[in-house]
């Protein structure tokens, strides 16, 4: 995938902040697997896909931007902090100016495999980014535009997403489409398939479950396998098509007719989510730095795995020498094609 190098910027995130708290698990206070309703000690986090994913691609040393909506208050200031203390560049990142606040995410982990989320989200300051917000001269400066789907999800983040992406089209910024469903944020399934499919059609890398696929295809071609869906996506111009299957491991479609596979690294997991967003930065690390597909899966794979057994979605996001440690210490034991397919 070609790109500009002479931009500044190698992604501009536009999507979800929010806040996660995470059942804690530290030296001194530990809530072992229980009912939400059980849990007296939480941790803080920042989270929201795009957010965890901004942290993760900088860790590897990519530039970040980001266009957003946080609250106008104590979160929306640690989210701020968060981010540049990270060296994301916050300069489009606003203020909500209606009260909006800041999803709260509470964690529920039942076992570690059995985990969901009490989600406080009426009034999202993320949804409430506008189209005025949208800088067609800060896109010129990013060589790629990643768009979460839950962007899409309400008026006015999704015409906000649609203008960024149309703007991105118009200057030759790629764009890198992350369907993040949610289902907690939408009303129904046609809604999905028509704004997922409406950013799909214009974009270079799209990245999704089997489940949000056959969300996005709903309308336009139903009941599509994987390799059907890549070549579907292809003839609209895209480069990329990753599949995941869960435990099940993903694979990446290329326009050139290629396919490549892996499976997670074993480890002990802590909690069931947070492996995707790993997953997206050092896949889209690997991409940017022009590695052989079946490397920047296997990063992707490796930190995907490191995440799950993290407590949490952003803090203990790994940088590049940890990720590469990791690999040899799995392969040390499990052997060399530990994940390959």
């Amino acid at each position: 995938m070609e790109v500009d190098e002479n931009r500044k910027l190698d992604i501009i995130f536009l999507g979800r902040i929010a806040i996660d708290f995470n059942p804690a698990y530290t030296e001194l206070v530990k809530e072992e697997f229980k009912p939400l309703k059980k849990v007296h000690y939480f941790e803080k986090f920042v989270g929201g896909s795009p957010a965890n994913t901004a942290c993760g691609v900088t860790k590897h040393g990519m530039k970040a931007g980001f266009f957003a909506t946080v609250s106008d208050d104590q979160f929306g200031d640690y989210v701020i902090d968060y981010f540049n203390e990270r060296g994301i560049d916050t300069s489009h990142i606003t203020r909500a100016k209606h009260g909006e606040k800041l999803g709260l995410t509470f964690t529920e982990l039942l076992s570690s495999s059995k985990s969901q989320i009490l989600m406080y989200r009426n009034m999202a300051a993320d949804l409430q980014l506008s189209v005025e917000d949208i800088d067609e001269e800060y896109i010129k400066q990013s060589k790629a535009l990643l768009i979460s789907g839950t962007a899409l999800c309400e008026s006015p983040s999704r015409e906000a997403a649609l203008k960024a992406m149309m703007l991105a089209k118009r200057n030759n910024t790629r764009v890198i489409f992350d369907i993040d469903y949610r289902a907690y944020n939408w009303k129904n399934d046609d809604e999905i398939s028509i704004y997922y499919s409406t950013v799909a059609r214009e974009a270079d890398i799209i990245l999704g479950s089997r489940e949000e696929f056959d969300l996005t295809e709903k309308l336009v071609k139903p009941g599509m396998n994987d390799i059907e869906s890549s070549e579907y996506w292809f003839a609209y111009g895209a480069k990329v098509v990753v599949i995941k299957h869960g435990m099940e491991g993903s694979t990446a479609y290329t326009s050139d007719g290629q396919k490549f596979s892996i499976k997670p690294f074993p480890v002990k997991a802590r909690k069931g989510f947070g492996g995707g967003d790993g997953y997206s930065s050092a896949f889209l690390f690997g991409i940017f730095s022009d590695w052989e597909m079946s490397e920047c899966l296997e990063f992707g794979s490796a930190e995907a795995s490191m995440m799950v057994r993290s407590n949490n979605c952003s803090d203990d996001l790994p940088n590049t020498q940890q990720v590469r440690d990791f690999i040899k210490q799995e392969k040390e034991e499990y052997g060399e094609m530990v994940a390959k397919v």
